[in-house]
C-alpha cells in the first residue's frame, strides 16, 4: 500500500489516480489526521508527501514524518513535499525568482534514480512560488538531481536514504512521462526493500512494486 499524506491539496487525487494506474493500492490521509506511530502502524510500502498551498512548517505531520521516517520507509515529496524534504535536511524554503502556476518549462537532470530512462531535458508542469535554496552542509545529506533553466532546484534525493523530492508535478498533463517517473519511484522503493534497507539507484525502468 502507498500512503499519501494529503496537505489539503485540491489535486491530490490526480496523484492517487496515477499510482492506481500503475497497479498500486493507495490510502490517503490528511496531514492532521494521524501521527508518526499511526503511519508506522499502517505499514505502508512507501509514503508520498503531497503538494499543498502552505509552507512545510504549516503542513501538519509532513515535516515531522520526513525527519522520523526517512531511512525507514521510502519517501517521495511532491512540490510542498519536496520543499519539506529540503527543509528537513538543511535547506531553506524561499521565494522563487518568478512564480509559476500551470506552466510547462524544461528541466535538466542527472539521468539517475527517478529520472532513469527519461528525456533530458524534460518538460515538467510547475505550480509553485517557493523553492528549496541550498545552504552550507545540505549537500552532505541531499544531492541535487535536477534544476530549472534558471538553476533553481527541481529535484533532490537523500544520499543514503530512499528519500526523493520533486518540485514539479508528475501528475500534471503538462509533465512529460509523469507515469514513468512515479514508476521509477516504485522500482527504487522495491529495490531498497529487496536490498535489506540499503539505498539503490538501480532502476528496473517502469517496474512496479
Amino acid at each position: 500500500m502507498i500512503l499519501v499524506v494529503d496537505n489539503y491539496d485540491s489535486f491530490v487525487f490526480n496523484v492517487v489516480r496515477y499510482f492506481e494506474e500503475l497497479g498500486q493500492s493507495v490510502r490517503v490521509v490528511r496531514n492532521d489526521a494521524l501521527d508518526i506511530a499511526g503511519i508506522r502502524a499502517l505499514e505502508p510500502e512507501a509514503v508520498v508527501i503531497s503538494p499543498g498551498p502552505c509552507t512545510p512548517a504549516e503542513a501538519g505531520i509532513s515535516l515531522p514524518a520526513i525527519r522520523a521516517l526517512s531511512g525507514e520507509i521510502p519517501l517521495l515529496g511532491v512540490c510542498l513535499g519536496h520543499q519539506a524534504i529540503g527543509a528537513a535536511f538543511g535547506g531553506t524554503v524561499t521565494r522563487a525568482g518568478r512564480p509559476l502556476h500551470g506552466q510547462a518549462t524544461p528541466i535538466t537532470h542527472d539521468g539517475r534514480g527517478l529520472f532513469t530512462g527519461l528525456p533530458n531535458p524534460m518538460q515538467v508542469g510547475r505550480y509553485h512560488s517557493l523553492i528549496v535554496t541550498p545552504q552550507p552542509g545540505m549537500d552532505q545529506q541531499l544531492a541535487i538531481d535536477a534544476v530549472s533553466a534558471e538553476g533553481e532546484v527541481m529535484a533532490l534525493s537523500h544520499r543514503t536514504h530512499p528519500t526523493w523530492g520533486i518540485q514539479f508535478h508528475p501528475e500534471s498533463v503538462l509533465t512529460e512521462n509523469g507515469h514513468a517517473l512515479f514508476a521509477n519511484f516504485l522500482s527504487l522503493a522495491r529495490a531498497w526493500r529487496t536490498n535489506g534497507g540499503f539505498r539503490s539507484d538501480a532502476v528496473e525502468t517502469h517496474a512496479l512494486v
